[in-house]
């Protein structure tokens, strides 16, 4: 048998390529779109090609280096960093070969300009969304000449189905729906081991088998007499370098000793752990080996930590075990790669809105799911068939006459679940709204606790941003972040009161986890109070910066006071004060806010509008953190703040009196 007969071929896909996975991905795809923009509209650019020149590619690296859009050293190849970077965009249409925008990459780059993402669509999500789902309707995966798929539309199929899938079905299984074959054999396993006991690997497993290329690779290895790394360079279907199959071949004799030679010698197993070290599946070896990742435990106790019963346990003979090594081998290869395209998957369908990434499953939100529950079965034919219209702007019709909305028959399904009696597309607005919040208050029950909380705060003190995006969401920056975490730990300080997600005012995922847009850290959080004993009917506008010193200085006394000037211009008939959070007070700006109690604040064209006066009450984080400790409660603070607006202290020393009261409070 010829090694070119049991070559790698795919069959599995991923959307974009890990080369293309950045965090912030909704800001990134917008900087970029205007980056692209401005360089094409320069006169030594405009009539160039992209595709096969390398001195463009390289000026554009250069062009977006300079302009902050790269943090990172040089790349080694300006050029191919620069592919890289913009690929994903062509893959969802938004930019053509030559990387021009698109009339869609135009369209999302206005909205970006606009800065108004707001929903003006039945789906109830952004519109810089919608026009995102659109895409993903059309977007298509190339696997070979004769096969490929619609990823969205696939989804969309198996959740019509099966109402989820688990992080686990979605991260192995879906991206090996290359086919109506391959679908339709997933669909019936899914159904038949669900609640079965029956694994995801067993499916992968049973798929990759059926591939000609693994069935002749099996065969090969069986037929060996003499196992060498040239035979793994032969059977291992390495996707790169034969090569890198090599270093199975010292865990393959290892394992044979240990389970087929019955060798459970301290000396076998250490030399089993060893042996275990490759690339990136070692982590999944040694899980699968051992019963700790503790290299001293299993040192120290080499068969108390040993699996002692797994699939290599009790084989009959070395055809059997071949077998078993030889599937397993894949399995993990296989598997690890997909944890790699999971989070491709995942960040690249996230842009639509319409999914929730939560609790371990993957479903719709919740008009999506009526929505897609009412489409006929032909529609999902869509999934298997390829389109020329990505780069253009096309309404749900046009990609389907079956996407088509049925008013009637969405307000019906909603309503008979839901025992609602919606008579109007717009009537779901709120309906939607308060099933936000319910998550919203879910989520924070889960995850942001007033101990989590504080220790969030406590590493933005710290500026300790890896951590901070690792614990909430590496789709937004860390002002962004902060600003969210505020407003959670301010809606909790005003013990749950009020509508949280419109107070917030910020862009936030399908997930309500935030996200940042290419303008992004400009809202403002408005927290809106009706009366109750100890406090009248007001509204508490919050401004949060991480700009510290000169730069706080410069950057946040006008437009702290501007935005506070113009809300009470605009709303006559309400208190309105402001609380101004950040790491580190720069002694002026206290002194400015302070003084702004006694300044005029003009508005209108010539100055014929007029505020007397303004409250601006600043707070280090510290003290926002001293507050969440305390357990201090709104009424509390609104009483100290206007107690002590009056207080007649210099700015320096009325600061130094604001922290001792608010160590004071109970």
């Amino acid at each position: 048998m010829s090694e070119e007969n049991i070559a790698f071929k795919s069959f599995y896909y991923s959307l974009g390529t890990t080369s293309f996975r950045m965090q912030n991905f909704n800001q990134k795809i917008e900087q970029q779109l205007d980056l692209l923009n401005q360089f094409w509209q320069k006169p030594e650019y405009t009539n160039e090609k992209w595709e096969s020149n390398e001195s463009v590619q390289e000026a554009y690296y250069n062009f977006i280096k300079e302009r902050g859009f790269l943090k990172d050293g040089e790349a080694p190849r300006k050029a191919k960093d620069a592919r890289q970077k913009t690929s994903g965009m062509r893959d969802i249409g938004l930019i053509d070969d030559n990387r021009r925008l698109t009339d869609v990459g135009k369209k999302l780059l206005e909205i970006s300009k606009n800065g108004d993402f707001s929903s003006d669509n039945f789906l109830q999500i952004p519109k810089d969304s919608f026009v995102y789902f659109l895409q993903l309707l059309k977007t298509y995966i190339t696997i070979d000449k004769d096969t490929g798929v619609r990823p969205f539309v696939l989804l969309a199929r198996l959740l019509k189905k099966f109402a989820y899938l688990s992080k686990e079905e979605f991260m192995y299984l879906f991206p090996l729906c290359i086919s109506k074959q391959t679908t339709e054999f997933i669909e019936s396993k899914l159904s038949d081991f669900r609640g079965k006991g029956a694994s995801v690997g067993e499916i992968v497993t049973e798929i990759f088998m059926q591939q000609q290329n693994y069935k002749d690779a099996l065969d090969y290895f069986i037929a060996e007499k003499t196992v060498t790394e040239e035979t793994f360079c032969k059977v291992g279907l390495n996707r790169k370098s034969k090569d890198y199959d090599r270093a199975y071949l010292p865990l393959y004799n290892a394992i044979k000793k240990v389970y087929f030679d019955d060798d459970k010698s301290p000396k076998a197993i250490l030399n089993l752990y060893e042996s275990s070290n490759i690339g990136n599946v070692k982590t999944h070896w040694r899980k699968f080996l051992f019963k700790t990742s503790s290299s001293a435990s299993i040192k120290k106790s080499p068969l108390a930590q040993l699996h002692l019963a797994n699939m290599f346990s009790n084989l009959e003979n070395e055809k059997a075990f071949k077998t078993v090594f030889f599937k397993t081998m894949h399995l993990i290869k296989i598997e690890r790669t997909l944890e790699d395209y999971f989070d491709l998957n995942r960040r690249y369908l996230k842009i639509s809105d319409t999914l929730l990434f939560a609790d371990e499953q993957v479903k719709f939100d919740v008009i999506p799911k009526y929505y897609f529950s009412l489409l006929p079965d032909e529609f999902y034919n869509l999934a298997f068939e390829k389109t020329d219209k990505l780069a253009e702007l096309q309404t749900l019709e046009e990609i389907s006459p079956f996407l088509k909305l049925d008013e009637a028959k969405l307000l019906k399904a909603i309503n008979k679940d839901n025992k609602t009696s919606f008579t109007q597309i717009g009537d779901i607005r709120q309906f939607v709204a308060d099933e936000r919040t319910e998550r919203f208050n879910k989520l924070i029950d889960e995850r942001f606790s007033d101990t989590q909380l504080i220790y969030i705060l406590q590493l933005i003190s710290k500026r300790a941003d890896k951590e901070i995006l690792e614990l909430v969401t590496d789709d937004a920056d860390i002002p962004t972040i902060f600003e969210y975490i505020l407003g959670i730990a301010w809606y909790k300080i005003s013990e749950r009161k009020g509508d949280i997600l419109s107070f917030m005012n910020l862009s936030l995922e399908a997930d309500l986890l935030p996200k940042t847009h290419a303008g992004g850290g400009e809202a403002d959080l408005v927290f809106q109070y009706d009366a109750e004993n100890g406090y009248p009917k007001h509204t508490l506008l919050i401004e949060a910066t991480l700009a510290d010193s000169t730069n706080q200085r410069r950057m946040e006394m006008e437009p702290v006071s501007r935005h506070l000037g113009e809300y009470l211009l605009s709303h006559k008939d309400l208190d309105s004060y402001c609380v101004f959070v950040t790491n580190f007070l720069h002694i002026n700006v206290i002194s400015d806010f302070r003084n702004r109690r006694k300044m005029e604040y003009y508005g209108g064209r010539n100055g014929e509008e007029v505020i007397n006066g303004m409250m601006i009450t600043p707070l280090e984080n510290e003290l926002l953190i001293a507050i969440l400790q305390k357990g201090v409660k709104y009424p509390q603070l609104y009483r100290l703040f206007h107690e002590l607006q009056e207080s007649p202290l210099a700015p320096k020393e009325w600061y130094a009196d604001l922290k001792e009261k608010i160590a004071l409070l109970k």
